[in-house]
């Protein structure tokens, strides 16, 4: 696997930016005194006029980014997952969500791989936030390809959006010559029939990886990327649940609030199916090296194949 190109998709979102910049003349870039780690510098180096720090103020971003769309500009609003998800929240609920105003919300440092930076910056409370939020659309994407497409994808959408990007840096499986990016739309990366294992983010290798253990143990496992939390692909879901019988989903994320409970509460409705949620078990996180962390929380191949192996056979 040394020889697999790796990017940090919070790299990709920089230079997405870019892309969109020399396209479109009303893209525009707020960020929140975190340019150099949100990658908005990349912006910023090339279009500085339309790159605005506004300080350690992540609610005031919040609400220059919507006037900014209400008088007909595309903002993308950009600090680590924590800030603009959390701290931002109120403002991103009565200030983009209840107007349905068009701010796209770029969130990196999501989830356990943050580090060293430890609990405080460890969001893994976002997608919960954000799915609550009536009318937001919220991506997950899991590699530098996905990662491009969906800011894409998100400026080519009318209204409010939520992206999280990660700081560590993941393999590239995608084909950029072949991939096509449709907000709402899950992948089907391998098939398989004995369990469905759905997944997003830095998750989606950790399934690929698992599914390769798996498929040497005679077990056979159906790998979904699901980008889009919300609105969540439901067709897929209830026809990998139907076809394999067995579901696991994996998130950087806690198991409270985030895909895993968006695909446990369609199952519970349309199709009962027996399941089981990898995730962050209701805890906090801790500083320490990206790797190590995902491991200990069980946020890694290992663990997906111990589960799905345990699942399948027990």
């Amino acid at each position: 696997m040394s020889d697999v190109k790796k990017i940090a998709t919070r790299d990709s979102y920089g230079n997405a930016l870019v892309e969109l910049g020399k396209a479109h003349r009303d893209v525009v870039v707020l960020d929140a005194d975190l340019a150099a780690a949100t990658k908005t510098d990349t912006f910023k180096k090339v279009f500085p006029e339309r790159h605005f720090d506004c300080g350690i103020a992540e609610c005031n971003m919040v609400a220059a980014a919507a006037g900014m769309a209400a008088m007909g500009l595309v903002p993308f609003a950009s600090s680590f997952a924590m800030f603009a998800a959390g701290r931002a929240f109120e403002q991103v609920r009565n200030s983009i969500g209840y107007p349905h105003l068009n701010v796209k919300i770029g969130a990196t440092h999501g989830g356990i791989s943050v580090g060293e930076d430890g609990a405080s910056h460890q969001c893994c409370e976002d997608f919960a936030l954000m799915r609550s939020i009536p009318g937001m659309t919220v991506l997950c994407p899991s590699d530098d390809v996905e990662a491009r497409a969906a800011v894409k994808a998100a400026y080519e959408l009318d209204g409010p959006v939520y992206l999280r990007f990660g700081r560590l840096a993941v393999p590239v499986f995608h084909d950029e010559a072949t991939f096509e990016f449709q907000i709402g739309k899950g992948e089907v990366l391998t098939e398989g029939s004995d369990v469905a294992i759905l997944a997003n983010g830095l998750m989606v290798n950790e399934a690929l990886l698992a599914a390769e253990a798996l498929k040497a143990e005679g077990i056979s496992a159906r790998i979904i990327n699901l980008c889009t939390i919300k609105p969540l692909d439901e067709e897929l879901v209830l026809t990998a649940a139907r076809e394999c019988g067995r579901v696991i989903t994996c998130e950087e994320h806690s198991v409270i609030g985030g895909l895993g409970e968006a695909v446990a509460a369609l199952l519970s409705e349309q199709l009962p199916t027996p399941m089981r949620r990898i995730g962050v078990q209701d805890e906090f996180g801790h500083s320490g090296p990206a790797a190590a962390l995902l491991k200990q929380f069980g946020l890694s191949a290992e663990h997906i194949t111990e589960v799905a192996r345990d699942f399948v056979r027990g």
